[in-house]
């Protein structure tokens, strides 16, 4: 980095997806004398003596003084002390990770840090990168009107894997890649972790030896960082996981009886720590009652379901019961979580605007359903994210040996007169094991058009 003016890099993203990794990386390519400070989910005054120890045992060239017992009773204070020394010739790189405990703790750091940036660091040779794991909050603190708007000279956002991206790591056909997405999700370390060609029964067996592996390790660590209190919202969290999906549903699974109690710990999971997506029938007149519930990260979804409840077996070494019950619910769990990964990756997929234009011009994806689920529709796509006109019903089927079929066609045909608006809509079939049948399908994809979506 140029050392005539500062720098401040802005950086957010789940957790576990290697944001971390990617600073630290930086920092030792670059060989820029830094301080990497790991924020304590602790009072002011421990935060603050934790960063006078990590400064002290950096290489920066305030190290010697830190080191000397110096204290601070202000983060403004400590930090424009931390910067003592840095010169143009020699900038120096100063990491807050975990940003958003620190705020958690102290609603007046953002101030802290803002005041000590206006007047401290900007002008000087110091790169400060922020990092943070709670994306709604992250997001918060740099917009209008909070004090640090405007500060950040870049904002980046760490995002997960693409399930391309996982193909690759993996190793693995196309509809393979898939399955494996539906385990590792995006995080980066745990599809490094699948050996290159391996099945995902053996990647199971291997990955599940014991509770300290790190696809039973990584969802504990997760939801430890994210719900260190909130215990309602775990119990919500876990009934979603474990395949409810709507209010009344999850109530009884939770066993969270108070509307007010689940309601709160529901907004929690879906608008602040954006863990639970929450949708309702696309192309329908909207109907508060008529909400689903689906927990947004792959490898969240699959750990909630599969390991968490199996984490005492898995301990006392008896995962081979975890991997028979994996094996006895696989095709079910992984027919519904497929969903949301095709209608992203279709959605991707209609910026081709000959696709686009098979399928009746749609830009906007979303499912179907009645509140007595007697109609469900996997794809429903529109020129308008409110439409008055469906431009296509699609289907999927996601069966390890079963082709898509007629009668797969004629059930598809049959929504046009269920869903609103789709009188004249396209039909569109996505199957994992193609089709025996290509008649009145308008478009038909396999695995491998998926992930060209992400390529």
């Amino acid at each position: 980095m140029r050392g005539d003016r500062g720098r401040f890099v802005w950086v957010r993203g789940r957790r576990r997806i290697g944001k971390s990794r990617l600073v630290e990386e930086f920092l030792h390519r670059s060989g820029i004398r830094a301080a990497y400070y790991q924020a304590p989910r602790r009072a002011t005054d421990i935060a603050l003596r934790r960063f006078v120890e990590t400064v002290a045992e950096s290489t920066l060239p305030a190290a010697d003084l830190f080191a000397s017992g110096v204290s601070f009773d202000s983060w403004p204070a400590a930090l424009r002390a931390s910067t003592e020394g840095a010169a143009a010739s020699e900038p120096i790189a100063l990491v807050i990770d975990e940003l958003p405990y620190l705020v958690e703790i102290d609603d007046g750091f953002p101030a802290d840090l803002q005041l000590a940036w206006d007047r401290y660091l900007k002008d000087g040779p110091v790169l400060l990168v922020a990092i943070g794991s709670d994306v709604r909050m992250m997001q918060t603190l740099t917009q209008r009107p909070a004090e640090l708007h405007g500060r950040p000279t870049r904002e980046i956002v760490v995002p997960p894997l693409s399930p391309a991206e996982v193909s690759e790591l993996t190793g693995t056909s196309a509809a393979e890649a898939l399955d494996a997405y539906l385990i590792v999700g995006g995080l980066p370390q745990l599809a490094s972790s699948w050996p290159s060609g391996t099945s995902r029964r053996h990647f199971l067996r291997a990955s599940l030896t014991d509770s300290a592996t790190r696809l039973v390790v990584d969802g504990m660590r997760i939801l430890d960082a994210e719900f260190e209190t909130q215990t309602s919202a775990r119990k919500v969290l876990a009934a979603i996981g474990h395949g409810e999906r709507t209010f009344g549903q999850i109530r009884t699974a939770s066993g969270i009886s108070n509307e007010t109690t689940l309601s709160s710990a529901l907004q929690l999971l879906v608008e602040i720590k954006q863990i639970v997506e929450q949708d309702l029938p696309f192309a329908a007149p909207p109907g508060k009652k008529n909400k689903r519930y689906t927990v947004a990260d792959p490898y969240l979804r699959f750990w909630l379901r599969f390991i968490a409840p199996n984490i005492e077996e898995i301990d006392r070494g008896r995962s081979d019961l975890a991997i028979a019950r994996i094996e006895r619910d696989w095709k079910t769990f992984r027919g519904k979580a497929i969903e949301p990964i095709v209608r992203r990756s279709v959605e991707r997929l209609l910026i081709d605007p000959d696709l686009a234009a098979r399928l009746g011009g749609a830009r906007y994806i979303g499912s179907y359903w009645t509140r007595n689920n007697e109609v469900e529709v996997d794809l429903v796509g529109a020129d308008a994210e409110q439409p008055t006109r469906v431009a296509f019903l699609g289907s999927i089927k996601w069966r390890t040996r079963s082709p898509f079929g007629r009668r797969d066609v004629l059930d598809l045909a049959e929504h046009r007169a269920d869903v609103p608006g789709a009188g004249t809509a396209k039909l569109l079939g996505v199957s994992r094991s193609g089709f025996s049948d290509k008649g009145d399908l308008d478009v038909r994809l396999e695995p491998s058009d998926l992930l060209k979506a992400w390529r």
